[in-house]
């Protein structure tokens, strides 16, 4: 059976990491992990992702060395490599298995795609990144380039992004999907994508009087009661995780 949107934080970031298994035994070596829920604490989300790892060597990368070090303090200084993203001359060494870079920025964009490159067809797990800000990537030429050359390459295999009484959801190697909220926590599937709706998109399907056949996968455009509660379960239990 296919997964269903989750309700709790805990159930998203297990299937998170059931989509990265599935993404990288499919062969796919550049990963993001997208949980696009405000005021969400990252360095708790990374710790649920090592058990994924087990035996292999990997490492965990953060943006800068002061998030790193908060990181060894919590995690109780373990075994692996945990560092900064510019804090290693040469990140990558001959027994790495696998790289978790959490919450890298566009500014820390240049060092992501330099750990890519190097890591040849060793997996690279994005968690929650944030390489595409216009205002530092752009908009012109050079922000193509960058677009096409590494960050097309990335396949986002787990997202989840609460809207106003709806979701955007996919779970590898599942379609991209909206979701319609119809009473707090209870939702229903209303559309597939190939790729990750716009708003255009989105509203269309939502609020739209659409025919079957103008929706990529017969959507149920059918009027429902537009109750919050999504949103405010997932931060419930993000704070009971970071208390």
């Amino acid at each position: 059976m296919p997964p269903t949107i989750p309700t709790t934080l805990p159930e998203a970031t297990e299937q998170a990491k059931t989509a990265v298994q599935a993404a990288i035994k499919a062969g796919k070596t550049r990963l993001q992990v997208e949980m696009a829920i405000p005021e969400l604490k990252h360095q708790p989300i990374a710790q649920q992702f090592l058990d994924l790892f087990g035996t292999q060597q990997f490492k965990v990368l953060f943006p800068d060395a002061g998030a790193a070090a908060l990181a060894r303090r919590d995690w109780q200084n373990p075994d692996f490599i945990i560092r900064g993203l510019n804090e290693l001359a040469d990140p990558v060494e001959a027994d790495d298995d696998l790289y978790l870079v959490v919450n890298p920025s566009s500014i820390e964009v240049a060092a992501v795609e330099s750990l890519c490159n190097a890591a040849g067809d060793r997996p690279v797990v994005l968690l929650n990144p944030a390489l595409e800000d216009v205002a530092i990537v752009g908009i012109g030429y050079a922000a193509r380039q960058l677009r096409d050359r590494f960050l097309s390459q990335i396949e986002s295999c787990y997202y989840l992004k609460p809207i106003e009484n709806a979701a955007i959801y996919r779970c590898y190697p599942g379609p991209w999907q909206v979701w319609r909220e119809t009473a707090p926590d209870t939702y229903e599937w209303v559309c597939d994508f190939p790729k990750l709706p716009s708003g255009e998109d989105v509203d269309r399907v939502l609020y739209g009087d659409l025919a079957a056949s103008d929706t990529p996968s017969n959507p149920n455009n059918s009027s429902a009661p537009r109750k919050k509660g999504f949103l405010a379960e997932l931060q419930q239990f993000l704070r009971a995780l970071t208390q």
